[in-house]
């Protein structure tokens, strides 16, 4: 039963709707394609991110314009079917090159990427790139791992510090030392003992001055004694 026009019209919508956000696409062809091999294709496309239709050429270049997938879409012949995401394009160019491997039934006709067209050779080579997720990993990794070298450096510091640390405290190395205030008390005690003796030596000098000099003084006086009373004598 062929479409009205009005039905028509609504696929275009509802299709350049879903299009519209849409980074990039894969266009096929198929022949003698099962119902449950086609259920098994489009569940391999939503798993990687991507939605899937079986189009109408006419309709889907009406629906592709003005989007970033419309280049693919101009000028198909055949039968059709567009596989499309917003997400990772290497995602979607993995699951279908796997899926068509074990179903020759289906075949590429082009793509897009980024406003990129590509054939079907450079679908393949999409799909033996890394995915965004797997290059996320590789340059998380490459991120992380000057930080970790870091940490297992400042970790192995501190153990070795630790070890070190234990080691010079089962040697006793941080014994208190004696304190210097002790060391000295001894010399300062014996300071008074010191003083005294010299004062018993000072006093004993000036108590043996004195005697000795007070003898040639009597001797004198006597003397002069002497002389006085002889004095008078002679007169």
């Amino acid at each position: 039963m062929a479409l009205t026009k009005a039905k028509k019209n609504d696929k275009v919508k509802a299709l350049a709707s879903e299009l519209e956000s849409s980074t990039s696409a894969i266009i096929g062809s198929f022949k003698g394609l099962t119902a449950g091999k086609d259920f098994e294709l489009r569940k391999v496309i939503r798993n990687a991110g991507g939605s899937y239709h079986v189009v109408k050429n006419k309709l889907a270049a009406r629906s592709a314009q003005g989007t970033k997938v419309e280049a693919a879409l101009q000028g198909l012949k055949g039968v059709s079917s567009v596989a499309y995401t917003s997400g990772d394009p290497v995602a979607l160019a993995k699951a279908l090159s796997e899926w068509v491997k074990e179903n020759a039934e289906f075949t590429f006709k082009l793509g897009i990427v980024d406003g990129k067209l590509i054939n079907a050779t450079e679908i393949e080579a999409l799909a033996k790139l890394p995915g965004k997720e797997e290059l996320f990993s590789k340059l998380l990794f490459l991120i992380q791992s000057p930080a970790q070298r870091l940490v297992t450096v400042l970790n192995a510091t501190g153990r070795n510090l630790a070890v070190v640390v234990n080691q010079a405290a089962e040697q006793g190395k941080f014994r208190a030392p004696v304190p210097a205030a002790k060391a000295e008390a001894a010399p300062v005690a014996e300071a008074p003992v010191a003083e005294v003796a010299a004062a018993h030596v000072e006093e004993s000098a000036a108590g043996e001055q004195p005697s000795g000099a007070a003898e040639p003084e009597n001797g004198t006086a006597s003397q002069a004694g002497e002389a006085a009373n002889t004095e008078p004598a002679e007169g």
